[in-house]
C-alpha cells in the first residue's frame, strides 16, 4: 500500500478500477466464454488493492461486479454473490499483503501479494460454494476445473499484466514509488 496517496486520489483510482470492472467484460463480450477464460474483472480489482490498499481493494471487489451486473447483466444475478465474494477477497488480501510484505524486492512483494490473494479468493469462494451457494452439489473436481483449469488463461494474464501495469504507473509517476522500509501502521 502507498500512504503517499491522499484518500481522494485513492477514491479516484478505486472509481476508475470499478468502472473497468464494467467496461472490460463488455469489451471482451465478443470473444466466446471470455469471462471465464480471461476473468476481466479480476485485473482492476487486483490492481486497486495493490495501489490503494486493502480497504479500497475490498470496496472495488464488492462494488465492481455489482455495478457491472446492474449495468450490463454480467455477471448474471445468480453468480453475483460468489463473484463479489471472490473479488472482495482479492482486493482485500492484495492490499493487505502489500502492506505487510517487504522483501526488499518490489516485484517479489507484488507477486507474493498477487499469488496469495488469488489463492485465498479461490479457496474461500470454493468453500462458500460448497457450503452455501451450491451446498451438496459442488465437488472438488468442479472447484479445480472452474477456478484453475478453465480460468488458466486469465491467471496467466493477471500474473503478467497486473505487475506490468503497477510498475508502468509507478514509472510514469501516476502512482508514487513504494517505500522499501517495513510499514505496519
Amino acid at each position: 500500500m502507498n500512504d503517499k496517496m491522499t484518500p481522494i486520489v485513492k477514491c479516484a483510482v478505486t472509481a476508475v478500477c470499478m468502472a473497468l470492472c464494467v467496461v472490460l467484460p463488455m469489451a471482451l463480450h465478443a470473444i466466446p466464454n471470455a469471462g471465464t477464460l480471461l476473468s476481466p474483472m479480476h485485473l482492476p480489482v487486483l490492481l486497486c488493492g495493490l495501489i490503494c490498499g486493502w480497504q479500497y481493494g475490498l470496496l472495488c471487489g464488492l462494488a465492481g461486479p455489482m455495478l457491472s451486473c446492474f449495468i450490463t447483466s454480467m455477471p448474471g444475478i445468480g453468480y453475483l454473490p460468489t463473484m463479489m465474494l471472490e473479488l472482495a477477497i482479492y482486493g482485500f488480501v492484495t492490499g493487505l499483503m502489500m502492506r505487510l510484505i517487504h522483501t526488499g524486492k518490489q516485484l517479489a512483494d507484488i507477486y507474493i501479494s498477487l499469488l496469495t490473494a488469488m489463492l485465498a479468493g479461490r479457496i474461500v469462494t470454493g468453500i462458500a460454494r460448497a457450503l452455501i451457494f451450491a451446498a451438496g452439489s459442488y465437488s472438488w473436481k468442479a472447484w479445480a476445473t472452474g477456478y484453475f483449469v478453465s480460468s488458466f488463461p486469465g491467471i496467466v494474464l493477471q500474473l503478467i499484466l497486473v505487475p506490468a501495469l503497477y510498475l508502468a504507473l509507478q514509472k510514469a509517476h501516476v502512482i508514487p514509488a513504494r517505500r522499501r522500509s517495513r510499514e505496519f501502521a
